[in-house]
């Protein structure tokens, strides 16, 4: 059996111990759930530098956390004999260039995930301090391609991105509820009026403008047909803009927004859809890297019907967990909703499809080690100094020690 790993995670994306939901998110969860995945990997002596803050609280707190990181990092390294130190997202990882030096003077390497925004945020400093960045690491783990491509478009090189997708835990979604149990709790929970033989379809997330949720109620729902109900969970600058959309068509009875839910709603929610909707738009500077809500709607057997987009597509496989639409298409919204609607034996074929191609391809343990095997390759490869000195004289900025 090959030597453990000696793996240090950093992260600033965890929430307060015991208060699971003061700071959860995409990105969060993936942090807390991929920290118990490499922490139970028998082939990982594993350690951690993590944040643990409120969302309200993470703005102040993260730069006194990476400026003690400075020095935490390099004892950790030194006392532990750490081979790989792993950051979470580019916010931390923003700290290479000043440990790089230090670290590869003991031979470790210095690794980071990269989500989507955090690599294509739109602020004209952040953008300029990327390829520098880059240029420190020995690894940029994406979690799609297109979280791959935005990586080399701003200096890294092919051999050094390695595309690995985000993963879910299976075992948050049990006990199982049915279909119609799951629907009659959110029926009581919200005073939801729905018909007896209704499809329900539901989205997840931010309602934020590349989300295209105000899109979906102004396009695609006044073309389905009565029957056919569509439940938000979530919240955001846009919810604004689907109230309009919804009082436009009338469609107060078939559309609901249920706002910020906890994770037993959110799991009701899962279980009563027929179908998972995620109809992105493409906006400048704010990608979908991934879609973890994606994989929890699929793995609860609400199949998916998203954009063709971004990092969307690397989790939606056509016909086993979902269907890819082209963004913006409301034709085949429809096309595919009225199809699952007419025929609802094929509906129920696709969830279980769904639940099981998940289960298969994306939970955490399968996840982990393919994070473990990529380290390991990693470790076996070294960037060229000299590519770190011509970056340190053209950029400007002090040459790292």
């Amino acid at each position: 059996m090959a030597s453990p790993l000696r793996l240090l995670f950093v992260s600033h994306s965890f929430p307060p111990s015991g208060r699971p939901l003061a700071n959860i998110g995409g990105m969060q969860r993936v942090a807390t759930e991929l920290d118990a995945a490499l922490a139970r990997h028998p082939e990982v002596a594993y350690h951690h530098l993590v944040l643990r803050t409120s969302w309200r609280w993470t703005h102040v707190r993260v730069v006194p956390f990476l400026f003690r990181l400075l020095s935490q990092i390099p004892q950790w390294v030194t006392r532990h004999e750490i081979d790989v130190v792993l950051f979470s997202s580019m916010v931390t990882a923003s700290l290479a260039p000043l440990l790089y030096r230090k670290l590869a003077a003991r031979n470790t390497r210095l690794v980071a995930i990269a989500h989507g925004r955090d690599v294509t945020l739109p602020v004209a400093p952040y953008q300029r301090l990327l390829p520098y960045v880059f240029a420190h690491l020995d690894g940029v783990l994406a979690v799609s391609r297109a979280t791959a491509d935005a990586c080399q478009a701003r200096g890294l090189p092919p051999e050094r991105v390695h595309v690995i997708p985000n993963g879910i835990n299976p075992a948050r979604f049990t006990p199982l509820l049915d279909r119609q149990a799951a629907r009659h709790a959110l029926r009581q929970r919200f005073q939801l009026p729905f018909p007896e033989q209704g499809l329900l379809l539901c989205s997840v997330g931010r309602q934020v403008p590349r989300k295209g949720f105000a899109w979906f109620v102004d396009t695609v729902m006044p073309r389905l047909p009565a029957h056919v109900h569509y439940w938000l969970a979530g919240d955001g600058p846009e919810a604004a803009a689907i109230e309009r959309a919804i009082a436009r068509h009338r469609l107060e009875k078939r559309v609901r927004r249920l706002g910020r839910v906890p994770d037993n709603v959110l799991h009701q929610l899962y279980r009563a859809a027929d179908l998972f909707i995620m109809p992105n738009r493409p906006v400048p500077g704010d990608m979908e890297g991934f879609g973890v809500v994606m994989l929890e709607a699929a793995l609860c057997g609400a199949p998916v019907l998203a954009a063709r987009l971004e990092g969307i597509q690397d989790v939606v496989a056509e016909g086993e967990n979902g269907h890819l639409i082209e963004s913006g298409d409301a034709d085949g919204f429809v096309h595919w909703i009225l199809r699952y609607d007419r025929d609802r034996t094929a509906l129920q074929a696709l969830s279980k499809r769904a639940a099981t191609y998940v289960r298969t391809y994306f939970s955490w343990d399968v996840v982990a080690n393919r994070y473990v095997q990529t380290l390991r390759t990693i470790c076996l490869a070294k960037q060229p100094e000299p590519a770190l000195q011509a970056l340190d004289a053209a950029s400007g900025l002090p040459a790292t020690e």
